[in-house]
Parts: structure tokens; C-alpha cells; sequence
């Protein structure tokens, strides 16, 4: 049972990345990440907001979004972030613990395993049209 729950789980995440990359023509490219972060200790949730390709910090994890796309409103809804993500620990080197694409639509099927943290992907934004609005 749980062998077909990883292939479902894998083909689910390969036909997301091909329909995605499929429509990368009407795919909207926007700069800034938004993620939902899971403190498991404290049992508080956060939002945070970034621009991608800086890095933004939560408790001793860096998260860096390398790209972030989001579908145009007459399609149906999807956001999906290239996400880098460090562990940052006082007189350690930083190591990456994951790398890949989130999907606003399917957290748990490209997740952080991590036993203090959890992050996902909410959705992307446009500074820059959002001020103007």
C-alpha cells in the first residue's frame, strides 16, 4: 500500500511539473514568494513573505525561492516555487536541506522533512502590481 502511495505520489509530482512547464506560455512569472512555516514546538504559524532570490529566515532555517510561477486568473489556480532551503546553525557551515518545486495545490507532495519546521508554498505576488492596485 504504501509502495502505490509513492509512485502515485511521484507520478502526481512529474504530470504537475510537465503541465506546468507545458504551459509555460501562459505561465506568469511573479517576485515574490509567499510561504506558510510551521514552528512545531512553539505550534505557531506563520506567514512570510520574500522576494525570490534573496533568502528569507525562520527560526534557523534560510529559505531562498529561485523562481516562483502562478497560473493567469482564467486557468485554474496553481503557484509553484523553486525552493532552496539551508539549515543554519552558530560555528557551522549552512547545509541545504531541500531543494525542489512546492505547490501551492499539493503541499505534502514536494514537503519539508524536518522534525522542528514545516514550509509550504501559499502562493506567489507581484510587488510591483500589488502597490499599484
Amino acid at each position: 500500500m504504501k509502495h502505490s502511495n509513492v509512485v502515485f505520489g511521484l507520478v502526481f509530482c512529474v504530470y504537475s511539473f510537465l503541465a506546468l512547464a507545458a504551459s509555460d506560455d501562459t505561465s506568469i512569472t511573479m517576485d515574490t514568494v509567499v510561504l506558510g512555516a510551521l514552528d512545531k514546538v512553539t505550534a505557531r504559524v506563520n506567514t512570510l513573505k520574500g522576494p525570490v532570490g534573496l533568502p528569507v529566515k525562520f527560526g534557523t532555517l534560510e529559505i531562498v525561492a529561485q523562481t516562483c510561477v502562478t497560473t493567469p486568473p482564467e486557468e485554474p489556480p496553481e503557484s509553484a516555487a523553486f525552493v532552496n532551503i539551508f539549515q543554519v546553525q552558530e560555528d557551522k557551515e549552512r547545509q541545504q536541506i531541500f531543494g525542489g518545486w512546492m505547490f501551492a495545490s499539493s503541499p505534502a507532495l514536494s514537503a519539508l522533512d524536518h522534525p522542528v519546521y514545516d514550509v509550504w508554498v501559499l502562493g506567489c505576488e507581484d510587488r510591483i502590481r500589488s502597490k499599484s492596485d
